[in-house]
């Protein structure tokens, strides 16, 4: 199929922009607050786009299913991360929290789906994992790294986070190969509002200025990355190996190092040239046709 094809490339475009929004986001709003706000916005319009495509709902053993993928994937996740970023994670360091995981999906799908690597797939994650240190390493020696130690709780979080996702990520291969993806989605921003609600109204004052550039965030972080990033996020777990999907994650930093250049000029330095060839070929080796048999295994079960 096209989309099939297009559809890695896409999701890492889209996906990537991610950061660029949370970084005009923050000057304008709390993070709880625009989360909660976001997920209330896409969980409505994948509902609409439900309606108009007269999708068909999920029983209700599937249904909790979604919700509680929705925990993790989108709540915890996403709660965790922008909140340690807000209390004092640097971008670089968190990146390299980001980069972990590719490697802890591709540890723990053996444990908790039964998916097992080739050994080039193996050696596309460590090479990707490398591509990101080497890619980032400059960002390692910026002076804003120094206050590290009073970051002990932030750093935690941001992990747990990273550990959210990751296990979000093989719950949803596991649990919910079938059913419509456009009603589980929307139910799996219900459950990220089940998360992001009570810490909004526990530890925030739901600040919301409600700007044009808050509100431009806000409609890209909704339709944008929500709706087109989410949605092939699933769409490639579904068709693929999860650590394959995992794996796109890799390339994140270096699209994003990209697009501040164009955006803001930052400069592209040596070992980000360096890294991101790196990255590409882990990428190519974690994606390669030759699990192709595993995966056709996997589906006809």
């Amino acid at each position: 199929m096209l989309l099939d094809r297009f559809a890695p490339a896409i999701f890492v475009l889209l996906w990537s922009t991610g950061w660029v929004v949370a970084k005009y986001a923050a000057i304008h709003s709390e993070p709880f607050t625009f989360l909660a706000i976001r997920y209330s916005l896409s969980a409505l319009a994948f509902l609409g786009l439900c309606a108009a495509m007269r999708a068909s709902w999920p029983g209700r053993a599937l249904a909790l299913r979604a919700i509680y993928s929705g925990f993790f994937l989108h709540g915890f996740y996403l709660a965790g991360l922008w909140w340690a970023i807000a209390n004092g994670v640097p971008a670089g360091i968190s990146g390299i929290i980001a980069a972990l995981q590719p490697l802890l999906t591709a540890m723990a799908a053996p444990f908790l789906i039964g998916e097992r690597l080739q050994p080039t797939q193996k050696l596309g994650l460590l090479l990707g994992f490398l591509g990101i240190a080497i890619a980032i390493s400059p960002k390692l020696l910026d002076p804003a790294t120094a206050n590290l130690a009073h970051a002990i709780v932030p750093l935690a979080i941001n992990l747990i986070a990273m550990c959210s996702v990751t296990y979000g990520t093989l719950y949803q291969k596991k649990h919910l190969q079938t059913g419509n993806l456009q009603t589980i989605a929307t139910l799996q921003y219900v459950g990220a509002l089940i998360v992001t609600v009570p810490l909004m109204l526990s530890f925030e004052h739901m600040h919301f200025d409600g700007s044009r550039q808050a509100i431009a965030a806000l409609i890209w972080s909704v339709f944008g990355l929500s709706m087109g990033g989410v949605g092939l996020l699933l769409y490639l777990i579904r068709r693929g190996q999860v650590s394959r999907a995992a794996s796109l994650i890799y390339l994140m930093p270096p699209t994003v190092a990209i697009e501040a250049f164009i955006a803001f000029g930052e400069p592209l330095t040596v070992p980000l040239v360096l890294g991101t060839v790196i990255v590409v070929t882990g990428v190519y080796l974690t994606n390669r046709k030759a699990a192709a048999p595993l995966l056709a295994r996997e589906q006809a079960q």
